[in-house]
């Protein structure tokens, strides 16, 4: 079988009516792979509903050579749960993605990242916050990752870019689709500088259901989440307790008793949230994790692409500076900025791995991440 005939199968299995994310990874575990779920599928006539059977035996081949001209564009792929890189994150939620279609770099999504989330109508002080937490947490190495969404979305997405820094998009339409509307730029931007998440085949338009379901991936993605202004209401609130929920760290900012839409935010902070005033308690508080992921992340790249050193399982907390790799790294980077790309000519690791070796070495004070995705060695 051809990788384009496995790609069509999976196409077949994310349209199949009444199959869902959670039917297709216990089929896939039990079947082996795409091909073979199709085909159990199609003997088995009472695994699906009337919609579902008729899509098995006559797909709409138009839906599916729209999904495949989509994913033969630059830098757009279907990423899948049986892949090596797909996101050790989601694997640990409740419902976790069967795939992910992704517009732009998808090794961003092993990378260690954060939340910011809040209010559609953000009122400018809240706005101005989430300028500044996205622009000072991208700066001390952690990814941001939203929802597109009017507010505080876009200015978190928008400060990141306008920083040097990728960010990540996780949406509640197809690939293809950008809502709302007005952020057709910003949603150029990020596919070229970062990357634009859905779980949605093309074409898929916007839902009221799926964007609880989204939040889902974007709290799963995160070490964290942060929300910076919501009312009671606020959708923002159901991302933060699915985080909660899946282990995460939820962090809230507080604001006037009297701001309708700082509400939420104090109704977390009662809950347990850790109520924030600085980007620096955030980095503090999840550097450990961000440390642990990266770590786990360039061990499982190398096990995968066979290089030096795979297979080696460390006991105790790991030690970069045991490391040959880093030590190398360290050599070629030199004192002068360098790009991700010259960096991965230089040394030959994957830009994954390299990333999160990066990650770590920053967290430790050795270089520092500058505009244009650049790094500087500072010791």
């Amino acid at each position: 079988m051809t990788d384009s005939d496995d790609l069509r199968d999976w196409l077949i299995l994310l349209r199949t009516p009444g199959l869902g994310a959670r039917r297709i990874r216990e089929g896939l575990v039990a079947r082996g792979d795409a091909a073979s779920l199709l085909r159990w599928l199609a003997r088995h006539a009472d695994a699906l509903g009337g919609e579902g059977r008729a899509w098995i035996e006559q797909p709409d081949e138009a839906a599916l050579a729209h999904d495949l001209a989509w994913l033969a564009g630059g830098d757009q792929r279907l990423l899948r749960c049986t892949e090596e890189d797909f996101p050790p994150q989601l694997e640990a939620i409740p419902d976790p993605p069967a795939a992910l279609f992704v517009k732009g770099d998808a090794s961003l999504l092993l990378r260690p990242q954060i939340a910011l989330v809040g209010a559609r109508r953000a009122q400018a002080p809240g706005l101005a916050n989430a300028r500044r937490f996205a622009a000072e947490l991208s700066a001390g190495g952690l990814l941001v990752t939203s929802g597109m969404a009017d507010g505080v979305d876009g200015a978190a997405h928008e400060a990141a870019l306008d920083a040097g820094q990728p960010t990540v998009a996780v949406i509640g339409t197809g690939p293809d689709r950008v809502y709302p509307r007005k952020h057709h730029a910003l949603a150029r931007r990020i596919a070229a500088h970062g990357a634009i998440v859905s779980e949605y085949p093309p074409g898929t338009a916007a839902l009221v259901h799926h964007f609880p379901q989204r939040n889902r991936i974007i709290a799963g993605l995160s070490l964290g989440v942060v929300v910076i202004e919501a009312g009671r209401r606020s959708g923002s609130l159901i991302t933060a307790r699915q985080a909660g929920e899946q282990g995460r760290e939820v962090f809230a900012l507080p604001g006037s008793i009297h701001n309708p839409l700082a509400e939420g935010c104090h109704a977390l902070i009662g809950e347990g949230a850790r109520l924030v005033q600085t980007p620096d308690e955030i980095l503090s508080t999840l550097a450990p994790a961000a440390l642990e992921l990266g770590a786990e992340l360039r061990a499982r790249l190398e096990r995968s692409e066979g290089q030096a050193g795979v297979g080696r399982r460390k006991t105790g907390p790991f030690d970069w500076r045991q490391d040959e790799e880093y030590r190398r790294l360290l050599d070629v980077m030199g004192y002068d900025p360098a790009s991700l790309d010259a960096l991965v000519g230089a040394t030959g690791i994957a830009p994954g791995a390299l990333s999160s070796m990066l990650l770590i070495l920053e967290l430790e004070g050795e270089i520092a991440s500058l505009s244009g995705n650049r790094y500087q060695r500072m010791v």
